[in-house]
């Protein structure tokens, strides 16, 4: 039985009276992972003792919490727990990944290395806090000391490419994760940045001339024909994060010319899925008009 090998402080139980506390606030502090099992189903069986094993590899840096999916039917329901195993990584109260059915050692390792800390994000806070100090080249150049010492860790490229944001630097930024390997390219974080830093280069860009989003609205609406302007405000709204602005801008383009500029308004109406999230109910308003343009 799962419930039996409880004894130690990386590995818990939970059920509907503590998931907020053991999963849900425990992940603030640091990745929770939820395996949601049942004693009828041989994978689960067969799965805990790598799970077991992983947990103690990571020292108290990743915490397991079991829960039995036939016991804790609320929690499996408000879940979507169809079969299992399945596994859910929790971080700042969030779901960031979910695999499902039997994991061998070697892959559950290489999702959870992505986002359990390493030895290199002290290094990369030291270089942060560099930065701060305003020794930036110095910040530069230990995180791409770090990078080279530590390729996998997706959080340092990340940060370094945030750095360069952070200083007007997108296209640079961009160039820089286009090269990253696939297996760091796929981090949620890293695609999430790139999705931005398109629509952040044309802001800064229209800037240039001292523009404002208010001031773009009241020239877009004098100029309805003029894809160039709503493309300028559909990404002053998207660094606003005014998301739903930034979308029906897109579709007036799209209505209107949905190839212009290599369609970009597709193109920039699927990045703001990804800003959005899986779920959001401003995708599934604005799918149907993709699908009319595909």
């Amino acid at each position: 039985m799962i419930e039996e090998t409880l004894n130690s402080s990386y590995i818990h139980s939970a059920g509907s009276d503590n998931f907020a506390a053991m999963v849900l606030k425990n992940s603030r502090a640091g990745p929770v992972l939820v395996n949601f099992w049942s004693e009828k189903a041989g994978p689960c069986l067969r799965q805990y003792p790598i799970l077991d094993k992983l947990i103690y590899h990571y020292g108290g840096r990743l915490l397991l919490v079991n829960i039995n999916a036939d016991a804790e039917v609320k929690i499996t329901k408000e879940y979507g727990i169809a079969s299992v195993p399945t596994l859910k990584l929790f971080r700042h109260g969030q779901i960031i990944e979910t695999l499902h059915g039997y994991q061998s050692e070697a892959d559950l390792k290489q999702v959870m290395d992505r986002h359990v800390s390493r030895e290199s994000d002290r290094a990369l806070a030291e270089a942060i806090e560099q930065y701060a100090q305003g020794e930036h080249a110095r910040a530069y150049e230990m995180i791409a000391e770090v990078i080279v010492a530590d390729p996998v860790n997706p959080r340092l490229p990340l940060a370094l490419c945030k750095l360069l944001k952070h200083e007007g630097r997108y296209q640079e930024a961009d160039t820089l994760l286009s090269k990253l390997p696939a297996n760091i390219a796929g981090d949620r974080d890293i695609i999430e940045l790139q999705a931005q830093l398109e629509f952040f280069a044309i802001a800064a860009s229209s800037s240039d001339s001292e523009q404002t989003a208010a001031q773009l609205e009241k020239q877009a609406a004098e100029s309805a024909d003029n894809s160039e302007l709503k493309k300028q405000l559909s990404a002053h709204y998207v660094v606003q994060q005014n998301y739903a602005q930034a979308l029906a801008t897109l579709a007036q383009i799209m209505e209107k010319d949905h190839s212009y500029d290599d369609n970009y308004a597709r193109r920039a109406m699927l990045k703001i899925f990804v800003l959005l999230g899986e779920g959001d109910e401003l995708i599934s308003q604005y799918r149907p008009l993709l699908r009319r343009y595909n």
